[in-house]
């Protein structure tokens, strides 16, 4: 279990692959050779227990008892399976039930205090904190509040999937309770995490805090990692390179990302598919309500019908006291008219489709024109900062590149982002104190630079 939520929902998980089942097979089979060996060191010295037993089958080789161990996870709930419908495959993942249970194995071999808040605000809290006291304490609460926000995440989207299932088994009446209770959650839980707390809102500001932090000055950078390494020695085994600070904000970046490009839209579609099949259940509930009043005078009518007499007379007497309030209206038969030939010939030419004129070709050209002019290519300005950097040798701030044509001025524009969505571990963009005016526009100056 340690393994499974390690790989799905750990800070080491990869929340841009699902887990395919020979992906799941791989990561069960060093548990399973592991327990093998334990469970033949258990049965030399005779200390093997009840519960051992069975674990794994009798003469089956490695391969064989993973594939059990994986079949037994599925009938026990632990697993679930869904489509994956980028890789038209079958993926895996942890049930409702599964996640809570190893989500508790998993914590008890954290070896460090869980924080109580949890959501993207504080992560970007504790990242100023770190950057103004250079604290690795606070550092270390960022790296949780991050991790916890997918988690929440994760269980956003489990949630309105648990409820799209009930929706479906319990079809046959409205399902009030449900909806109730998701408006109840809705506002105290989902309306800030769409709104104040959404990670579209405070991606750039953690993305440009990190930034900050990798160019404080290398005593502080010193300090920072001698008390990471201190205070947090499951990051020393955790980390990848030889910088534990570094390998920390790397990871609270990738999972802000992730968080950002994968979690926040799998949560707005799950949220959306709840809302699309409670809002269609509930109008078939009312449509039915409706063809059941509907239905009630002709019920009324038989049961006149099929009386005499006095009888006849007292339900009659009875309906029209319960009918009296009710206001009936008719249409005045003269206001329908029937349409002549002419009027109808008239109406077929008036819905007829127009056909289009030069000129308005002309101006759709135009409007296409006047949209592609102010779109740059990102690939284009990438490119055409590299070889600008090649030819002066040195870095370039942004504010000296040259603004002479609506050309430039777009390209400067949109030059820090196309810089940092490339990807390019050479190229680099610093942020400086100072501010950029100009003619055309002002904001913050910003620094880049190749790596050689």
């Amino acid at each position: 279990m340690h393994a499974l939520y390690e790989r799905l929902h750990g800070p080491s998980a990869d929340y841009a692959q699902n887990l395919t089942r020979d992906s799941l097979r791989e990561l069960l089979l060093p548990v399973v050779q592991e327990a093998r060996q334990s469970l033949l060191l258990a049965d030399a010295t005779d200390d093997i227990s009840a519960d051992d037993e069975g674990f794994i089958p009798d003469g089956a080789d490695d391969q064989q008892s993973t594939s059990a161990v994986l079949r037994t996870l599925l009938r026990d709930g632990w697993l679930e399976t869904f489509g994956d419908r980028a890789g038209l495959v079958t993926a895996y993942r942890f049930s409702r039930a599964g996640k809570l249970f190893a989500e508790a194995f998993w914590a008890l071999d954290r070896h460090r205090a869980r924080t109580r808040q949890r959501n993207v605000r504080s992560c970007r809290n504790a990242l100023n904190a770190a950057l103004r006291n250079v604290d690795a304490y606070d550092l270390i609460d960022a790296y949780d509040y991050a991790e916890k926000v997918i988690s929440d995440l994760s269980e956003g989207v489990d949630y309105f999937q648990e409820l799209v299932r009930r929706l479906m088994l319990e079809a046959s009446h409205t399902p009030w309770d449900g909806f109730m209770e998701f408006l109840d959650r809705f506002e105290k839980e989902f309306k800030k995490q769409l709104t104040a707390d959404s990670i579209e809102r405070h991606r750039q500001a953690i993305r440009d805090v990190i930034a900050e932090l990798h160019r404080l000055p290398p005593e502080k950078l010193q300090a920072l990692e001698t008390q990471l390494d201190d205070i947090a020695p499951w990051a020393s085994q955790e980390r990848v390179g030889d910088s534990t600070l570094d390998w920390m904000l790397e990871r609270i970046e990738e999972m802000v990302e992730a968080a950002c490009t994968t979690k926040h839209p799998e949560l707005i579609k799950a949220m959306s598919v709840y809302m699309q099949r409670a809002a269609s259940i509930v109008q078939q509930a009312l449509m039915l309500r409706g063809g059941q009043t509907r239905q009630a005078y002709s019920i009324a009518i038989g049961k006149v019908a099929g009386r005499s007499g006095s009888a006849q007379d007292q339900l009659l007497e009875r309906l029209g006291q319960a009918i009296a309030p009710a206001e009936v209206r008719l249409l005045d038969p003269a206001s329908f008219k029937l349409r002549s030939a002419s009027q109808r010939r008239k109406a077929l030419t008036v819905t007829a489709q127009p056909k289009v004129t030069r000129d308005a070709r002309l101006a759709a050209a135009m409007h296409r024109a006047e949209a592609d002019a102010f779109a740059l290519s990102n690939d284009d300005i990438v490119h055409r900062i590299r070889a600008e950097l090649h030819v002066r040798d040195r870095p370039i701030r942004l504010s000296t590149l040259p603004v002479a044509s609506t050309t430039d001025v777009l390209n400067n524009m949109q030059l820090v982002e196309a810089v940092r969505g490339a990807r390019d571990d050479k190229l680099t963009v610093t942020k400086l104190p100072g501010k950029l005016w100009n003619a055309f526009y002002a904001g913050d100056d910003y620094q880049i630079e190749m790596k050689k």
